[in-house]
């Protein structure tokens, strides 16, 4: 069985709707976007039918950048930056994967999340490793990692009615329209359709 650990951004909505996994997670880790990514997600879920789940773990005081409603630290190689992010999910999801008693853990990193380590086939092929040494076995795979956020909307076959209920806003419930969440569902949007929304 698959779990999807689901943002409700642009690239988990359309890897849910391509892979169908059984099971979605989304975890709310204290990120100021967190109510609309609940939201979006547990919408998409029974959309497709697939079981929901939401995993909370306040972190806000370890964030840093957009997300956390602050300033970058020194080394945010970019504004939203949150310090060991992509690991703490996988792992929140990870835990509540196994007592769903799933053996495969899919995440929606797509090439341009590149601009971050934990963002990489390297840090991925690790964090796969890792979860397999430990009791569960768990499966950890990226499997849009190859694609950008546009060629996995076409590849998926999503359409534009579901994709657009998508939440990829950094910072606020309601889209700003200005954090690099949004100009990424912006330019998504336009080269899918010719139009940003």
């Amino acid at each position: 069985m698959r779990a999807l650990l689901l943002s409700g951004g642009v690239d988990s909505v359309a890897l849910a709707f391509w892979k169908r996994p059984e099971f979605a997670i989304t975890v709310d880790y204290g990120q100021r976007a967190a109510a609309a990514e609940v939201a979006v997600s547990r919408h998409v879920c029974m959309l497709l039918g697939i079981d929901h789940a939401v995993v909370a773990a306040d972190c806000s005081a370890l964030g840093s950048g957009d997300m956390a409603g602050t300033a970058p630290l020194p080394d945010a190689p970019v504004s939203e930056w949150w310090p060991f992010r992509n690991q703490l999910l996988a792992t929140l999801a990870g835990m509540r994967a196994i007592s769903l008693g799933a053996t495969e853990l899919l995440l929606g990193s797509v090439a341009s999340d590149s601009t971050h380590v934990d963002g990489t086939a390297p840090f991925y092929e690790i964090l796969d490793q890792l979860f397999r040494m430990q009791e569960g076995g768990l499966r950890v795979t990226a499997p849009a990692l190859d694609l950008t956020s546009t060629a996995l909307a076409r590849t998926s076959g999503i359409g534009r009615d579901l994709l657009a209920w998508a939440h990829s806003c950094h910072t606020s419930a309601i889209a700003c329209g200005a954090c690099r969440g949004c100009y990424k569902h912006q330019q998504v949007m336009e080269e899918l359709y010719g139009d940003p929304y």
